[in-house]
Formats: C-alpha cells, structure tokens, sequence
C-alpha cells in the first residue's frame, strides 16, 4: 500500500511542458493550482533550485560533468547557464524500471553497460556528477559506484532535490551538492514527483511493459493526494490527451 507522505515536493516542470498552447497551458495551471490546495503539498521551481546550489559555490569549471540521463543533462545546461562550472556535458543513460518482484532494476538500454559508458569519463581531471532528484539514491550510487574509488576522489555529485538520508549515504562516495534536502523517511514522510510525471507516460518505468503516466496508478493519486484524487486523475487523463492531440 502506498503511504500518504507527510510532505509531497511537486517540481513544476509542468508549466514549461504545457505552453505549447494557451488551452493546454490553461490545464496545467488548473491542475496545479488544485494539487497545492492540500496543505502537505510543496511545489518547486527550476530557478529556486538552481539558485539554491549555486549559493553553494563557487567552483572551479569541472573537465566533465556526467549528466545522468535527459534529465540530469538538463539540469547541468541549468546549472552552466547560471555558474559556467560545466562547459563540457556528456550524458549518459540509466533508468530505474520497475521489476515484478516488487523492486527495481536499472536499465541502460542500448548505451551499454555504465562501465562501458564512463569508461573515458574516469581519466579526467575534475568530474562532476549531475542528476535531478535522489530519492532512494539507487540511480546515482550505481553511476558513481561504476565511475570507481580513483576517479571518485576527484568527482562531486550535484542535484536540484533529494532526501537527506539517501544523500547522506551518497556523502561516504564523494561530495554530494543539493538544492532542496527534505528530512524523514522515504515515502512516509516525504516523497518528491515530477508535475511532468502526472500526465506523461515514463514517468513510471517498467521491465518487459510499457511506461505509465501517475495519473495511471490511481492507488498513487489517491495516496498523494486523498481530498482530491478523483478531480486529480480526470484533470491528469485531460491534459494527457490535450498533448497528445
């Protein structure tokens, strides 16, 4: 059973997705402004994150920054944009999929193996590490555990947002940079979502099975947003629509 979370961190990527068009932009206004109405609820902005870890600079340029899949590279062009500490950006590709166990799996696709992929990476001088979120750290740990302890010791990890427990592991690896850190346990106290995620499929990845959307795990919906649930998920199936037209 899914756990209401005491606070729920909605990053709104949503706005930027949906201004394609004054009716689509006019949903997801709706529909955020719906989802803020419950007191736990906490939304997120790009810019205030960014500012949030540039405040915790300066740094000297970095030879490399490992942008962990579309999301982490852009948060790294985020980043340059504001403090120019990454002027070359290699992305690479990993994702947490769910698996039939219960758990989950990361996945690379057709990038190949992450060892394969930072093969090159390890060798420079200066690395820094670039996600979005660490919510269990299952992500980030692995590409830093693949990066290896030599290549390590010269690597800082950065993200907008995250646990502070799930970071605090990912401290004993290397330095680990945060925008917005929210104290208490996964899931019962806190939890962080992509707005994005509510109504675009990927949002929850699955092994052997196509994506879902949020708004298709109506258990999450009603657990995240209780008063509201059903309003939430017709405003979701909307919208999803909308985009897709």
């Amino acid at each position: 059973m899914t756990s209401t979370p005491h606070t729920l961190y909605v990053h709104d990527d949503l706005t930027r997705l949906a201004a394609i068009r004054p009716e689509t932009a006019d949903l997801a206004r709706k529909l955020l402004d719906l989802v803020r109405r419950d007191a736990r609820v906490r939304i997120l902005t790009l810019d205030a994150q960014v500012e949030a870890v540039a405040a915790q600079g300066p740094h000297e340029p970095f030879a490399i920054a490992v942008g962990i899949a579309a999301a982490g590279e852009a948060v790294a062009r985020a980043l340059h944009a504001r403090t120019g500490w990454f002027p070359a950006i290699h992305r690479i590709e990993v994702a947490r999929e769910e698996n039939a166990a219960g758990g989950y799996d990361l996945a690379t696709g057709a990038a190949g193996p992450l060892a394969e992929q930072l093969a090159a990476i390890g060798r420079s001088p200066s690395i820094a590490v670039v996600d979005d979120t660490v919510f269990s750290g299952l992500t980030l740990e692995a590409v830093l555990r693949a990066l290896g302890p030599d290549a390590l010791a010269r690597t800082r990890a950065f993200c907008l947002r995250g646990v502070e427990t799930s970071i605090r592991a990912l401290r004993a690896l290397c330095p680990v940079t945060v925008g917005v850190a929210a104290a208490g346990r996964l899931l019962d106290d806190v939890s962080f979502i992509n707005a994005s995620g509510l109504v675009r499929r990927g949002a929850i990845r699955r092994v052997g099975q196509a994506p879902l959307a949020f708004y298709e795990r109506p258990e999450w919906i009603e657990a995240w947003f209780p008063d509201d649930a059903p309003e939430v998920i017709a405003r979701c199936a909307e919208l999803a629509q909308r985009l897709d037209d």
